[in-house]
């Protein structure tokens, strides 16, 4: 039976690690990190999901700024409103909760952030500094799957790593992420032949491609670490709902040796690693150090 990978208690830890270090860069450097969320319109999970960030970023010490807005507002508005985030020396983060509706380009909205402050990694200049090692940020849910990898395995160095899934937000910068690491790195995805023995030949296998339970137990590495990034809901024969991943888990946990769970791994991570980035951005913008060690 594999190992179950506990995002939910690293995510604590990790908070935790935040506040402390919210606490010193208050009491040293009286500067508070702000995190701006904007919401537009009033969809329920994205609602649900900014007010846990909201209720988090208070809990670490920060500055919680939210904006919702409603589904008509104006593009120009929108850009307008990150303009002034932009200026405004108390916000170190921005976060637009996407998707968007459809009169707003996110591309644009996107590209108006200031990179400095794209907490979400999104910016064209961050994704440039990920694929060529620079400093930059990372997004959320890939920075919290590369932390629970090296928090099991340590040296990721030589282990051949498969990402199922091609998106910007999660399966290009997490290979990005192995890369760095010096893994050997496959990226699969809805067109790749033969997807089942691509996946057998992993060390690391990464689900990322929004299909209900479609890695099976017999497209494992026996011993293999499975991140499970996807979360659906589906329907259960007696009408009921369940979350589930990518990864059909009870018959992947009988062949791996590390997997995270559906709910409880890595979405828990995704939150908490937008705290951890938007405390970096509060250093880098005042010219303060981030410590080498969190």
């Amino acid at each position: 039976m594999a190992l179950i990978l506990d995002g939910k208690a690293f995510a604590g830890k990790l908070r935790e690690k935040v506040r402390e270090m919210t606490s010193t860069l208050m009491s040293e450097h009286r500067i508070q990190p702000g995190l701006a969320v904007i919401l537009v319109g009033e969809d329920p999970a994205s609602q649900v999901y900014v007010r846990n960030k909201g209720k988090q970023a208070l809990e670490a010490g920060f500055n919680s700024f939210e904006h919702k807005l409603p589904d008509d507002i104006s593009e120009e508005k929108l850009l307008s409103l990150l303009d002034r985030l932009n200026d405004d020396d108390k916000v170190h983060g921005i976060l637009v909760q996407l998707p968007l509706p459809p009169h707003i380009s996110e591309q644009k909205v996107i590209d108006r952030i200031n990179p400095e402050k794209d907490v979400d990694g999104f910016h064209i200049s961050n994704v440039g500094k990920l694929a060529t090692g620079l400093e930059g940020f990372v997004p959320c849910t890939p920075l919290g799957c590369s932390m629970l990898l090296k928090d099991y395995l340590g040296d990721l160095s030589g282990l051949n790593a498969v990402v199922v899934g091609r998106s910007n937000i999660v399966g290009k910068p997490m290979a990005a992420l192995l890369l760095k690491e010096s893994c050997t790195v496959t990226v699969a995805h809805s067109r790749t032949k033969n997807l089942a023995d691509v996946c057998r030949r992993a060390d690391i296998l990464v689900a990322a491609v929004g299909r209900p339970k479609m890695i099976k137990g017999d497209w494992v590495k026996p011993g293999a670490t499975v991140i499970d990034v996807g979360i659906n809901r589906i329907k259960k024969e007696d009408g009921t709902s369940a979350l589930v991943g990518d990864v059909d888990f009870d018959s992947v946990q009988q062949v791996a040796g590390a997997i995270t769970p559906v709910p409880g791994g890595v979405g828990p991570m995704t939150i908490a690693c937008l705290l951890y980035n938007t405390l970096v951005a509060a250093h880098r913008i005042n010219g303060i150090p981030f410590p080498a060690d969190t």
